[in-house]
């Protein structure tokens, strides 16, 4: 994604034949109804589609076709960075949102880990019938806050400083064929863990035995004391950490 000087946003795709066009903003952000017009490789405009609409929250930006087709569907693209740190845009660099997606067996398990055991707030839920999937935003924010109209909330909800994206394809949570999904600390590693923060990561680590959650590691497990990992019901790895000791358990290396 590039924003030109004059506010003006350009994406370029590419299309399964493998031709490449431009999606370029021809009004200012924000509008509901937004005219975006596709322009070829010679300058050409190619389409007009009045029906495509965006939700820029602060470093992102989203375009939609109608009210739940994303554009970038198919391998087009998807979310696009309005961040102008990483843009070509130049400039200084705006505030930027960080979120982590995990693909879930069943959301009603997941949903309650995360609000009981870990304290989240689920910001937005968004369901995709034609697609059979369904998205979970969770997060630390005080939803007291957030806009009751519905296409609002989800641009206050993208607009958080991190969010724990909860990703359900409908129906695995009634497969017995279905295994669940790889963590990414099993061969071939990859992913790790995602890290919350606590008051007192040894009282919570308590709080978390009572409540019979699974642990990779205790606090006072391995060289590394002071910080603890545990996993979700689909076996994700998250770490437990609290500020009065991570700078000890981490003096050496920094």
């Amino acid at each position: 994604m590039v924003v030109n000087g004059d506010g003006v946003a350009r994406f370029d795709v590419g299309f399964q034949s493998g031709r490449r066009v431009s999606w370029v903003k021809r009004d200012g952000w924000g509008s509901s109804g937004s005219l975006w017009a596709a322009v070829g490789q010679g300058g050409e405009d190619v389409a007009v589609l009045p029906r495509l609409w965006e939700t820029r929250a602060a470093g992102q930006c989203q375009v939609w076709v109608g009210s739940s087709e994303w554009l970038g569907s198919g391998g087009w693209g998807g979310r696009f960075d309005m961040n102008n740190g990483i843009t070509d845009g130049g400039g200084e660099a705006e505030r930027g949102e960080c979120g982590v997606m995990f693909r879930v067996k069943d959301p009603k398990v997941s949903l309650d880990f995360y609000s009981r055991v870990m304290g989240m707030s689920l910001l937005k839920r968004l369901d995709f019938p034609e697609m059979k999937f369904s998205l979970y935003f969770l997060g630390y924010e005080d939803v007291e806050s957030a806009p009751t109209d519905p296409v609002k909330r989800t641009v206050w909800t993208f607009g958080q400083r991190a969010t724990l994206e909860l990703t359900h394809n409908w129906g695995t949570e009634n497969d017995p064929e279905f295994k669940g999904y790889h963590n990414g600390n099993s061969d071939p590693r990859g992913f790790g863990h995602i890290g919350v923060t606590v008051h007192d990561v040894y009282k919570a680590c308590e709080r978390f035995e009572r409540l019979g959650v699974e642990f990779v590691k205790k606090p006072d497990d391995g060289k590394m004391k002071g910080i603890a990992f545990i996993k979700d019901p689909d076996g994700y790895w998250i770490e437990i950490f609290d500020l009065n000791r991570i700078g000890a358990v981490t003096a050496e290396a920094s």
